[in-house]
């Protein structure tokens, strides 16, 4: 007796994708404004971050504040284009937030817990483009298939 498949399974597997890939350009733009946030505050008084002396990747606070403005810029745009599911934003995301977790954690001494929080969430991000599959997500599925 053969058992007969509705393609349920394909239309599950489509749904994830396209909650994974609203999951990562959301977390993009959350990302992105929480970087621009920090790099204006780095910009503007950088008295609320410590300072140490001893890092090798030591740079100054408004240096730093300047890059994390520039990402978060990067990282609130590349997140559009996440939403109609283009694959250069894909790409493009994948590398500002590897960009944002080489940041977070090169400024690591100078703002610990955040800097760790924005790995974390930069490394979610990589991985919610990474797991995607190549065929748009946005598609509603056919659901007339199964009735």
């Amino acid at each position: 007796m053969a058992a007969a498949h509705s393609g349920s399974s394909g239309t599950s597997l489509r749904e994830w994708a396209t909650g994974v890939t609203v999951f990562a350009a959301v977390m993009l733009v959350l990302a992105g404004v929480i970087d621009i946030m920090r790099g204006i505050a780095e910009i503007a008084d950088d008295d609320v971050f410590v300072t140490t002396r001893t890092y090798i990747f030591a740079f100054d606070l408004t240096a730093w504040g300047w890059i994390h403005l520039a990402l978060g810029v990067l990282a609130f745009v590349v997140s559009f284009g996440l939403f109609v599911a283009a694959t250069w934003a894909r790409v493009a995301g994948v590398c500002i937030a590897a960009l944002v977790i080489i940041a977070n954690f090169l400024s690591l001494p100078y703002y610990p817990v955040w800097s760790i929080v924005m790995i974390a969430v930069s490394g979610f991000i990589v991985w919610a483009l990474c797991v995607m599959k190549k065929d748009d997500p946005f598609t509603p599925p056919d659901r007339s298939a199964g009735a």
